[in-house]
Formats: structure tokens, sequence, C-alpha cells
């Protein structure tokens, strides 16, 4: 009981982590994905690979400058100063915008391609019913674009479970604050503590797993037969 006491407080700050970023991944992620999906702008792909970065990027270089961006000379200073904060490092508000900067790719691309998957007519088609251009994205576009919604929202509910670098430099390991799972097993690592490090392991393998085969089922059970 003592163990579960002990290993139950990363589990629950990286669930909420991850759940709070999922909700500003499809907020963000949503708007972003439609109009790289349907914009004729011709920098919408330099958006594209900017958003993208973090898949290339190594963490740690990621985490470096968001730690300048969040620190108390950075704009997360500014901001946390009306609050009457100093910095948003070190801090669960600077774990969600790291982690959601860090896993938009992960979401973007699902709903990009869902988007671009149904081509102009279903559009055109609302439009001809008089359709505003709102009303034909909810009606159409967002019902259509089902599997990439579950897609994104899955990868990224995911990823942000599985962060490292970026949310040991931002947020170091604060317990209850910022000591996320990936965090905790490298401390009971650290400290010699294997059974620790061995149950959170295995319940990292055991998620990857479903999510994964989560991602397979989804994709299969929506994939369309082109003509």
């Amino acid at each position: 009981m003592s163990e579960f006491a002990e290993l139950w407080p990363p589990v629950r700050l990286t669930l909420l982590l991850a759940s709070v970023t999922t909700v500003f991944l499809m907020i963000v992620g949503t708007p972003l994905a439609w109009w790289l999906a349907r914009s004729r702008n011709g920098w919408k792909e330099a958006v594209a690979a900017v958003v993208a970065l973090p898949l290339v990027l190594p963490p740690t270089v990621l985490g470096f400058y968001l730690l300048i961006a969040l620190g108390p000379n950075g704009p997360g200073g500014a901001v946390a100063g009306l609050f009457g904060g100093r910095s948003l490092a070190f801090t669960f508000e600077g774990l969600v915008i790291g982690s959601v900067i860090y896993s938009l790719p992960f979401v973007v691309q699902p709903l990009r391609n869902a988007f671009e998957s149904f081509g102009e007519r279903p559009l055109e088609a609302a439009a001809t019913l008089r359709a505003s251009p709102w009303d034909a994205f909810w009606s159409v576009a967002v019902p259509l674009a089902r599997p990439g919604f579950i897609t994104g929202a899955v990868l990224g509910f995911a990823h942000t479970v599985g962060e490292f670098g970026v949310v040991l430099m931002i947020g170091g390991n604060i317990p209850g604050e910022t000591k996320v799972i990936s965090v905790a097993i490298y401390d009971y690592v650290e400290t010699l503590q294997w059974g620790h490090a061995h149950a959170l392991t295995i319940g990292m393998l055991i998620f990857s797993f479903a999510v994964i085969f989560t991602t397979m089922l989804v994709n299969r059970r929506f994939a369309r037969v082109t003509p």
C-alpha cells in the first residue's frame, strides 16, 4: 500500500498533464490543421515545417529555449508577474505550455491529413444548400474528419505521457508539481530503486501498446476504399 502511495502522485500528475494538454492541443491544432489543409497561401508549408520542428529537434534543444522563454526574463516571467509569480518555468502551467508545443505535430498532422482527404466536393455541396462556412465546418468537415480527431487526440495524449527531455528541462523534479512518470522513472533508476522503476516502466509498456493498438484499430475502422 505504501508503494502505491509513493507511485500514485507522478501517475496522477502525468494523467492530469496529458488530459489538460490534449484539450489545448485540440483547440489550437484544429484551426491550424484546417488552415494548412485548405489555404493556398505560399507560406503555409513554412508554417507546417515550424509546427513539425519538435519531431526532429532534440528535446533538450526545445527544452532549453522554452526554459528561457518561460523564465523570469522571458515572456513567461511577464505573464507570471500578472498573477504575482516570478516565472512559469518549474510550474505545472509551464509544463502544459511546453507539452502543447512539443506534442502539436502529433495532432496537427493527422487532422490535416483528414481534412485534405475528403476534398472540396462535400463543402461545395453544403454551400449549395446555403450553409455558412461555419456550419459547413461543423456539420460536414468535422464528421468526415472524425478519424483524424480520434487519432490526433490519442497520439497527443500518449506523446505527452511519454515526454522526458522537455519536461525535465522546464519542470525539473518537484514532487506533486512537475514530477511526472518519465522523470520519476529516471529518479528511481538514479537512486537504484529498481522495484519502483520496474512498476512504472511496465505500466508505460502496457499503455504504449494499448495506444498503438487503438490507433491501428481506428485507422482500420475508418479506412475508406477509394475508387
